[in-house]
């Protein structure tokens, strides 16, 4: 078993990060951030994952809390909505949450990201607790305190930093993910690696079979040093002023590709591609050779992650890619912020790439 971790916040503990293969011990962690049983509880679940886990979650709560509430909506990108965050607001209000009261996001990072939210501007500010239950929300979206929902076309575009009291990591509902979901959180896994610790991105490369099979401490070990990395991140910047802005590497471009292609993407397929553009980027600078350009292809692919558009059933003008790009929000004034890779294990950020570079970049990967 992993060691728990603790995030901290302007150099104080914030909150706990729990390793765990089951939900046994997760009321008495929540009884830790709590120990009044009448603050009301909401679970918040969508209804893929609240048929699999709200059940067990609930049960387990209730043997320390008195009154635990349930709040589901539909799975899928198309609910992170300001409109299902109202419906949320409406449910919290008629049931006369306060201050005081709970809310538990309990599902991937869609389930998160609006729970968060909710929990960061209902009533200013209410306790929320993550129990992430994809491999994409286990190891990215749970931690760091980013909040928030899509605003029409735009991804993430409203939003809030706020911080979670507690997130409770169960691996093993990693086992009941289809594989292409299991997949997509590995492109953040990946980006990782990349970023931050070669080492571990050649612990990935070298423990392929382990990983896919999704044994035990195969997943234990995926989950604890991905988390321990971002940890890191956020700890030296909460709210993305310089450092935090490497953990976006494959995202501008991969952003792009996820509106344009209407979401028929996952996430983190998209962030493969747009790991691959950044790569070829780099490797164009003389940043990184050529062997590491293929090296990172590779090992995507061996991860059942498309490394181009074409592999992944797309067709997009790269045009309308670069367009997509300048509607990002890590925008730099009129400079899209790159993020690149100086060697493996090592990002930096570039924010003076002109368009005809970065149109190059995304020709890459068609």
């Amino acid at each position: 078993m992993q060691n728990d971790v603790i995030v901290n916040y302007e150099n104080k503990p914030c909150y706990k990060i729990i390793f765990r293969d089951n939900f046994a011990e997760l009321a008495e962690n929540l009884i830790e951030i709590s120990s009044n049983k009448s603050r009301k509880i909401c679970i918040v679940s969508d209804d893929i994952v609240g048929k699999l886990y709200l059940g067990e979650a609930k049960n387990e709560i209730s043997q320390k809390f008195n009154q635990v509430y349930t709040f589901i909506f539909d799975n899928g990108e198309k609910s992170k909505s300001l409109s299902t965050v109202e419906l949320l607001y409406e449910y919290l209000i008629n049931e006369h949450f306060d201050r005081t009261d709970i809310l538990i996001a309990l599902g991937g990072g869609v389930v998160g990201d609006l729970t968060g939210f909710c929990a960061a501007t209902y009533l200013r500010g209410i306790d929320f607790v993550q129990v992430p239950t994809t491999l994409l929300s286990q190891v990215d979206s749970s931690i760091g305190g980013k909040t928030g929902v899509d605003f029409k076309h735009y991804k993430n575009m409203v939003g809030a930093f706020y911080m979670p009291k507690l997130v409770y990591i169960n691996v093993s509902t990693l086992k009941s993910l289809p594989d292409v979901q299991f997949a997509s959180g590995m492109g953040e896994v990946i980006k990782h690696g990349l970023i931050r610790d070669k080492e571990y991105f050649s612990w990935l490369k070298d423990n392929i079979s382990s990983v896919k099979s999704r044994s035990g401490d195969a997943l234990m070990q995926t989950v604890y040093k991905s988390c321990c990395i971002k940890k890191a991140v956020v700890e030296e910047d909460p709210k993305e002023q310089g450092l935090r802005a490497i953990l976006n590497f494959g995202h501008t471009i991969g952003h792009a590709i996820e509106k344009l292609s209407d979401f028929k993407l996952y996430h983190g397929q998209c962030v493969a591609i747009g790991t691959m553009a950044a790569a070829n980027m780099s490797n164009k600078l003389s940043l990184i050779s050529d062997d590491d350009v293929k090296l990172i292809r590779d090992t995507l692919t061996s991860y059942d992650l498309p490394a181009d558009l074409p592999t992944a059933g797309i067709d997009i003008d790269a045009s309308d890619i670069l367009y997509a790009t300048k509607n990002d929000k890590k925008m730099v004034g009129h400079k899209v912020k790159f993020i690149l890779l100086d060697g493996i294990g090592n990002a930096i950020i570039n924010s003076d790439l002109d368009e005809a570079f970065i149109l190059e970049g995304i020709r890459s990967i068609l």
